[in-house]
């Protein structure tokens, strides 16, 4: 499937960011690989979801929700996804440098995990 190996290589190249020694540079690369490969992830969610259990889902929260409702992944998890979609929607509007920063730390120490592991339950 197309869009699990764009999912792969997006995680593979956010990965290879978050193991760069940080830079404001870095940083803000790592925030737009990241932004990415939300988008990848809950769209590759929506179409697990629609061709194995046929729900429709056609929001990042509405589909970390339903996957979370098939028993995909637990409430904590669950937590984690719709935070993290926050973040993303946060990061085209923020300008706040704590607060870009304190989303680049989310993404090190949890959003990648979070991701890699959606790809994983759903993977090929």
């Amino acid at each position: 499937m197309v869009k699990m190996k764009n999912l792969l290589k997006a995680l593979e190249r956010l990965q290879e960011a978050l193991d760069m020694p940080y830079s404001v540079i870095l940083r803000d690369a790592v925030i737009q690989r990241f932004e990415f490969t939300v988008e990848l992830t809950w769209k590759a969610l929506r179409g697990y979801l629609k061709n194995v259990h046929g729900i429709v889902c056609n929001s990042p929260k509405q589909c970390f929700r339903e996957g979370f409702s098939i028993g995909l992944y637990n409430e904590a998890t669950t937590g984690l996804l719709l935070r993290m979609a926050d973040d993303r929607n946060e990061t085209t509007h923020t300008y706040d440098e704590n607060r870009i920063k304190e989303i680049y730390n989310n993404i090190k120490n949890e959003y990648y995990k979070a991701m890699k592991k959606i790809y994983t339950l759903i993977g090929e």
